[in-house]
């Protein structure tokens, strides 16, 4: 592990994880940055974008459909949390959404909004926020935001690293130990060479774990 750490360049990187809530993939990357962040110095916040905005007004398959039209319930709590606590509670509220969610299987999602509010001490209240479009406003923003740092519509997560943007990396497990600090060196040189557009390949079996 010192022999990796030791070539990653020597400036703190900074990185924003854009997640949808009910997104698995969003999960795993969002759980491999948090790994990164455990062996090596990195400035992680996290931000909401939205599968329910990005594919409102496409022709989607019935399942697709009812996914995204159930997956704004989450994402609207993330964003009156955000709203009213600040952006640092999204992690945490993540967390707690994403165990109940992608680790546990729970998909009533009213249920495991009320128990990760109840979690985190947070105001059962903003459970409110999943069936209005209250917050719907700064959920846009961020979203918005998220695309603009791509430059194209994506879908999630979008991550960025030292202001470079892209989809992805989209991911079948979360990498652990020497494993996770290799890909993140990996991203962080593709993201600051400015002719890289796009590495693409087939997808391998879900593990959220």
């Amino acid at each position: 592990m010192e022999a990796i750490l030791s070539r990653a360049p020597q400036t703190t990187p900074s990185v924003l994880c854009y997640f949808d809530p009910a997104c698995p993939f969003a999960w795993v990357t969002s759980r491999w940055l948090l790994e990164v962040e455990r062996l090596q110095p990195i400035d992680l916040s996290f931000r909401i974008m939205s599968l329910s905005v990005l594919n409102e007004h496409r022709e989607l398959e019935p399942w697709y459909r009812e996914f995204n039209d159930r997956a704004w319930g989450p994402a609207r709590v993330c964003a009156a949390a955000e709203a009213r606590h600040g952006n640092a509670v999204l992690r945490d509220l993540y967390t707690a959404l994403g165990e109940r969610v992608h680790v546990a299987g729970d998909k009533d999602y009213d249920a495991v909004i009320a128990e990760s509010l109840d979690e985190l001490g947070l105001p059962a209240s903003l459970a409110e926020a999943a069936h209005t479009d209250e917050f719907d406003a700064p959920l846009r923003a961020s979203h918005r935001a998220g695309q603009e740092a791509v430059g194209e519509e994506a879908g999630t997560p979008v991550v960025t690293v030292d202001g470079a943007g892209f989809f992805g990396p989209v991911l079948t497990s979360i990498p652990r130990g020497e494993e996770a600090v290799r890909l993140f060196q990996a991203v962080r040189t593709l993201a600051g060479t400015a002719a890289f557009g796009e590495l693409k390949r087939s997808r391998g079996a879900l593990d959220l774990r």
